[in-house]
């Protein structure tokens, strides 16, 4: 390929000799520009198709309580690599357009990958709107990798993501397996139409009085997919007599129970107790990280 020069001044031989060797430079520059691009366009990401036995990958999906990030589940997810769980974490970040960017890649033969979800608006209060953020990055998944199967662990708000992925996609997508719920306020906060030792479950679950994030999720008690999943419900009490984490109360992340009562393929509570019971503590609580492991690998 050639290019003219049009250098505006005339100096006899050295206009010749300047333009010969700016078009040199020229050259070698466009050069390393398309070698460049060609490396990256060349550049390797793992897929269905270079995984063998693709169907067999069942990656758990962490999500993120509202205000915060990915780097709160990072001690959870480290401790199932320490546990031998998996040797993989792969992040997705989901913008508030819904757009899911992975960073890393499903590697052969490691069947149970981490996910860790981070949702950019991270302050949005709309429950639903997590729920479609959960489903993009479900589909932004299968898409990559043909997934069949899924785990999900969620803190606080995100709990709320997979119980509105659940209620807007439980047949339609990947078959989640495991339900792993931190702190969950399914009917409510304290100081948000919830306070310490107000709130009363009837013996069956049902909660007294529902707030409306609640009433919203009733529909699950039809559509949550039928003896499929098995749930872990994780609550902390800080003993100080507010039987609360401190943000929920236990009734309230309790209350999750009606919702699933008779569908789930099993259900079981766990009460952590004392100061590292705290709602954003729960996270980095080396109990709950055993209880996850446990809960997981079996």
């Amino acid at each position: 390929m050639s290019y003219e020069v049009n250098l505006n001044f005339d100096l006899g031989g050295s206009v010749i000799l300047m333009k010969k060797r700016l078009l040199t430079f020229m050259g070698i520059g466009l050069l390393v520009l398309g070698l460049s691009a060609c490396g990256t366009g060349n550049k390797h990401t793992t897929t269905a198709s270079d995984l063998p036995n693709s169907g067999k990958y069942e990656p758990t999906l962490f999500f993120h309580g509202w205000g915060s990030s990915y780097r709160a589940e990072k001690q959870m997810a480290q401790s199932l690599v320490n546990a031998g769980l998996t040797k993989t974490i792969v992040r997705a970040t989901v913008s508030k357009h819904g757009k899911v960017a992975l960073s890393g890649q499903f590697r052969k033969g490691d069947y149970h990958p981490i996910v860790e979800v981070g949702f950019e608006d991270n302050r949005n209060s709309n429950p639903r709107q997590w729920g479609r953020w959960a489903e993009a990055t479900v589909i932004k998944l299968q898409q990559t990798y043909q997934m069949k199967k899924l785990n999900m662990v969620g803190h606080s708000m995100g709990n709320m993501a997979i119980m509105y992925y659940l209620l807007d996609n439980s047949h339609k997508l990947p078959k989640l397996q495991k339900q792993v719920d931190i702190a969950g306020h399914f009917n409510g906060i304290l100081g948000m139409g919830d306070e310490p030792n107000q709130m009363t479950l009837q013996p069956n679950g049902k909660p007294k009085k529902m707030q409306a994030d609640y009433k919203a999720l009733l529909p699950l008690r039809q559509t949550y997919p039928k003896h499929q999943i098995a749930v872990l419900n994780i609550y902390g009490d800080k003993n100080d007599g507010s039987h609360s984490d401190g943000s929920v109360s236990n009734a309230s992340s309790k209350s999750l129970r009606y919702l699933i009562a008779g569908r789930a393929k099993s259900y079981q509570e766990r009460k952590i107790v004392g100061p590292n019971a705290q709602h954003s503590k729960l996270h980095d609580n080396a109990h709950v990280d055993k209880l996850l492991i446990d809960f997981l690998k079996n």
